[in-house]
């Protein structure tokens, strides 16, 4: 049971003390680790592409033809993860992270040196190999990079700084496409360039690891288990174990499937679709990067820097109706002898297909990031870095699942642009079943939508509401659906206790019985419901999560806060647990609060969209000192604080 002690907050300053993400990126805790990460995947494509072009059209190595070469070198490269991410994420869970950092870069440079020799005297079998290194080099930063921001970063900056992560990532990765190409093309000395630019690269990196901050390991104790196969299946069991973690986890491995079959298209898709040259195939990862950046970056914006989970709908949504317009604008495109860049840019039929992928590829990105940020705040952080190796072990096997889907729908006589569209609708499909699996996702998408479409949501207070521990919360009872916005204000999810008499309302009562919502009945009408009510809340609080009730026992039907009933108390008289007093504002008179004769969604808009509907909350209440009297006095005081700014 948890008791007020446990009722903390996340690492890291106070919420407001930077303006956005990217002034993350001026403090020692995040902006060398950022710089980190994003050399580290500079490196990796600017070797892995600058290798590919030179067998595919420098070299004529009879063994490794110039078709199979960039599918053997992207398989050497994703074989690391399968084989040894169990093993680095006990890693990165036994050792500081500081540590596990400057040995990878370490590690970097001697493989780059080694790699830069390959590229000299051309040697294929020395540069495979590093192929392979750079993927075990890759597989052991993994963990150790998304293990690090849940220790340095608060609940309101994971998200940001999960975006940051991902947009830097994806610009490195075409950064270093650009100059691997760019360099080994130079006549007679590309090779010794492209050994110099990721020698220096590394080197680099190495320079920036120095001034990772001190990360403590979370679990030093940890006796390693050596057996990749054995520990993989323990790291998905472990993982397992949390439901909405694990299905976040397949969830993930979901975006890389649908993200890997665009990339692994680009340049057939331009050659043979487009009627592009190379220029135009490089257009085309320009265009995704850019896209998954931006994407990223908005999550923060939209999430108004909490972990929202409601914007994984969103970004499914945006994934399948773009993949599934790609098909439509791509398939009647006129023949050409080939497109030059420029002359592709010219067509106004080729706009449509850029947005398309721009758009799918931005929905990606508000996609996955409150993905890695939930995984990050609700993993155990003793088994953080194992529960993220084994979504590294996932991503592979649904990459390579990918290539091997794409390859059969294209060997059955699926022309590209009818492969676009398989994903697309496959996307909607397990999106859809993954969100019935898991409802908080729906749940938090609904709540989304109320707050930021339907009304102008504002929330005070909100370093209130714990982000760990079991604790209630105590609100005004306004409407039918405050239960839905006090979802939009919790970056946790909160099991209410409701009078049973709203799960009888179509779709409301379907939408709470979806969330778990404990049904109570008054005690003369229904003992036995009554205590039921009462055990279930229990069972809430044994778990440390939050319970919600609203203590005046139904909706007021004046607008005025009624007394309080004693239910609170008898939950803590067993569980004492801190109570967070809550108030609704401007939620009366809203098309959901009973109105004109005690009837309520009757009047659709009546008072318009985007009508300002604020939520404050107010300082825990020791279990000790509650009362209903005093709960409604703080309360009531919410309520006349005024509005939000």
């Amino acid at each position: 049971m948890s008791t007020p002690s446990s009722i903390t907050a996340a690492p890291g300053p106070a919420p407001h003390e930077h303006p956005n993400q990217f002034a993350l990126l001026g403090q020692r805790r995040f902006g060398p680790f950022f710089w980190v990460q994003f050399l580290g995947a500079g490196n990796d494509n600017l070797f892995k592409f600058a290798f590919t072009v030179l067998v595919t059209y420098q070299l004529q190595v009879s063994w490794l033809p110039p078709a199979m070469a960039g599918l053997v070198i992207g398989a050497l490269f994703i074989l690391p993860f399968v084989l040894f991410s169990a093993t680095s994420g006990q890693l990165a869970d036994k050792y500081p992270k500081e540590v596990l950092i400057r040995f990878v870069k370490n590690l970097e440079i001697a493989i780059m040196a080694l790699a830069g020799w390959g590229f000299v005297v051309q040697h294929v079998p020395v540069l495979l190999a590093c192929v392979f290194l750079m993927g075990l080099h890759s597989t052991l930063f993994g963990p150790v990079k998304f293990a690090y921001l849940p220790q340095h970063l608060n609940e309101r900056e994971l998200t940001g700084g999960n975006g940051m992560v991902e947009m830097g990532t994806f610009v490195a990765i075409l950064l270093g496409q650009v100059a691997g190409g760019l360099l080994i093309a130079i006549p007679g000395q590309g090779g010794m360039y492209v050994a110099i630019g990721c020698v220096a690269v590394a080197v680099l990196g190495r320079a920036m690891a120095q001034a990772v901050p001190v990360s403590p390991a979370t679990d030093p104790g940890l006796q390693i288990n050596w057996n990749p196969f054995t520990e993989t299946w323990r790291n998905l069991k472990l993982a397992h174990g949390n439901v909405v973690v694990f299905r976040s986890l397949l969830g993930i491995s979901w975006m890389w499937f649908f993200g890997a079959v665009f990339l692994s298209m680009f340049p057939a898709f331009a050659r043979d679709v487009l009627h592009g040259n190379e220029q135009v195939a490089s257009l085309l990862l320009v265009v995704f990067s850019i896209g998954i950046g931006i994407g990223a970056l908005l999550c923060e914006v939209l999430s108004k820097r909490h972990v929202e989970i409601g914007l994984v709908p969103l970004g499914a949504i945006g994934m399948s109706v773009f993949a599934i317009d790609l098909y439509f604008a791509a398939r009647g495109l006129a023949p050409s002898s080939g497109y030059t860049l420029a002359a592709f840019v010219a067509q106004p039929a080729h706009w449509r297909v850029m947005a398309d992928l721009a758009l799918l590829s931005l929905f990606a990105g508000i996609y996955s990031v409150p993905m890695y940020a939930l995984i990050q705040l609700r993993s155990q952080p003793t088994h953080r870095a194992r529960i993220i190796a084994a979504n590294n072990i996932l991503n592979a096997l649904f990459m390579i699942v990918s290539s091997l889907g794409v390859g059969a729908l294209l060997a059955a006589g699926f022309t590209i642009p009818e492969v676009f569209l398989v994903v697309g609708l496959l996307n909607a499909v397990v999106a859809g079943y993954i969100f019935l699996l898991v409802p908080e996702y729906l749940l938090r998408f609904i709540a989304f939508i109320l707050t930021r479409c339907i009304y102008r949501f504002q929330v005070r207070g909100d370093e209130h509401i714990p982000v760990q521990g079991a604790a209630i919360l105590v609100c005004n009872h306004v409407s039918f659906i405050d239960a839905v916005v006090l979802m939009a204000a919790s970056p946790r999810p909160i099991r209410f206790l409701m009078d049973h008499r709203i799960f009888a309302i179509p779709v409301l009562g379907w939408l709470f019985r979806l969330g778990k919502a404990i049904p109570i009945a008054p005690q003369k009408e229904d003992p036995a419901a009554y205590e039921r009510a009462f055990v279930q809340a229990r069972a809430v609080l044994d778990e440390g999560d939050l319970l919600a009730l609203f203590p005046e026992g139904g909706i007021t039907r004046d607008g005025s806060l009624g007394e309080f009933k004693g239910g609170v108390m008898k939950i803590l008289q067993t569980h004492p647990v801190p109570v967070v007093p809550m108030a609704l504002q401007n939620l009366w008179g809203s098309f959901f609060s009973r109105i004109e004769g005690g009837t309520a969604m009757v009047k659709p808009f009546r008072r318009g969209l985007f009508s300002p509907v604020g939520l404050v909350a107010g300082p825990a209440v020791p279990a000790a000192e509650a009362s209903p009297a005093l709960l409604r006095e703080r309360v009531a005081a919410l309520l006349s604080a005024g509005p939000g700014r």
